[in-house]
This record gives C-alpha cells, sequence and structure tokens, in this order.
C-alpha cells in the first residue's frame, strides 16, 4: 500500500523486525499491529487507517467465504456471525475479546469491539464486509466509543 512512499514504508518495517511476515499463518503481536495503526493514522491520517481497514475487509471476507464460513452471497448478519467466530479463532487473546453482535434489525447491526484494535481501522473492515455481503450504500458510525469515555467501542452499521 505504501511502496510508493520508501520513508514510510521503512518505518512500519522497523516495526515488523524479527517477524516473518511472508507467513500468512504467522503470528504477530497485537501490540506490533496496533503499533503500526496507530502509526499510519498518526504520520498519515484517519483516511489512510480506514482504507487498510477496507483491504482488511476484502481479505477477510475472501477468507470467510474460501473456508465455508459464509456463501458468495450472505447476509449481513451472516458476515457479522462469520467475523465474530473468525475473530475468536484467529485471535489469541486468554480474555476472548474480538467482536460480538449486540442486537440487529433487518437494515442494521450493532457491533461491539472488545478487542484492542484500532478503533479507526474497524470502519473501513466493517463497511467493506457489509458492502460484500451486496448491501445497498453501507454506513458505519460509534454507538459509543471508548475516546467518548464508554467502556467498549460499538459501531452501528446501517445499510438499504
Amino acid at each position: 500500500m505504501y511502496r510508493e512512499k520508501q520513508d514510510y514504508y521503512q518505518a512500519l518495517l522497523q516495526m515488523t523486525e524479527g517477524h516473518d511476515l511472508k507467513d500468512p499463518f504467522g503470528k504477530v503481536p497485537i501490540s506490533v499491529y496496533n503499533q503500526m495503526c496507530d502509526w499510519v493514522e498518526n504520520n498519515i491520517g484517519k483516511v489512510n487507517t480506514k482504507k487498510v481497514g477496507r483491504q482488511i475487509g476484502k481479505t477477510a471476507f475472501e477468507g470467510m467465504v474460501n473456508y465455508k464460513l459464509i456463501t458468495d452471497k450472505p447476509t449481513p448478519r451472516q458476515v457479522m456471525d462469520a467475523l465474530a467466530v473468525v475473530a475468536d479463532q484467529m485471535i489469541q487473546d486468554p480474555k476472548k475479546r474480538g467482536w460480538k453482535i449486540m442486537a440487529a434489525t433487518e437494515k442494521s447491526i450493532l457491533m461491539r469491539r472488545t478487542q484492542t484494535f484500532n478503533s479507526s481501522l474497524q470502519f473501513g473492515l466493517l463497511e467493506t464486509l457489509i458492502y460484500k455481503s451486496g448491501a445497498i450504500s453501507p454506513s458505519v458510525e460509534y454507538a459509543k466509543s471508548v475516546a467518548a469515555g464508554d467502556a467498549y467501542d460499538e459501531y452501528l452499521i446501517t445499510w438499504k
């Protein structure tokens, strides 16, 4: 994503020193992931962090389909259920933090993020996952925010 900006690329590479990024199943501590996301957000801007989230959303959707967690034409609810499963399986957290569906209607889902993921990145991730489900005009906004003093970030996802 930042190959054309070597000064950015080098800073991000330094953060991953000692980790094998060529192994798609290799583990990288969440602290490194968050450090990289925070660096992108603080040095390049929140818009770029959201772009990273969109790319992760595309990759996650493809993985969910390939591993048969969802069909290639799932409902938004099926995608969010799969996101919670993927987070539970892929994130090695003794506290079992990840994603939880708090409420759902025909045109909305309220998701709680209990893991320490970068908050801004999640907008791109969630928006892309819902869009890939075929939902029209997906939108994501905070229902609750850690930055505003809430215990968790909660994202209200809506579509037409």
